[in-house]
């Protein structure tokens, strides 16, 4: 697999509730305060809790990074608030949690 350039996963506690793609995009305009021109690609891998955000440009990911100091908060539907991690995504598919 190639290097994932430009590529930051935001890893949910894998106990937490389930994640949909609607709320996700809701939550990366919103709380990340990203518009649709500097985002690449979002993957969404909801069984393992992870989020895959690719930016078109490496300055807008490290801010990202500085600006979350790599954790957030995401707020389900039902209330709950789960802490995540956020950190750069290295090559291919990870075989250990974030």
């Amino acid at each position: 697999m190639g290097e994932r350039q430009n590529t930051i996963v935001c890893c949910f506690d894998p106990r937490s509730p389930r994640i949909n793609a609607f709320h996700i995009h809701e939550w990366i305009y919103e709380h990340l305060h990203l518009q649709k021109e500097s985002i690449g690609m979002i993957q969404i891998d909801g069984a393992r809790r992870y989020v895959y955000i690719t930016f078109n440009d490496e300055e807008c990911m490290n801010k990202v990074l500085q600006d979350s100091e790599g954790r957030l908060e995401y707020k389900h539907d039902n209330g709950v608030i789960t802490q995540l991690l956020i950190e750069v995504a290295d090559l291919g598919t990870k075989t250990e949690d974030c």
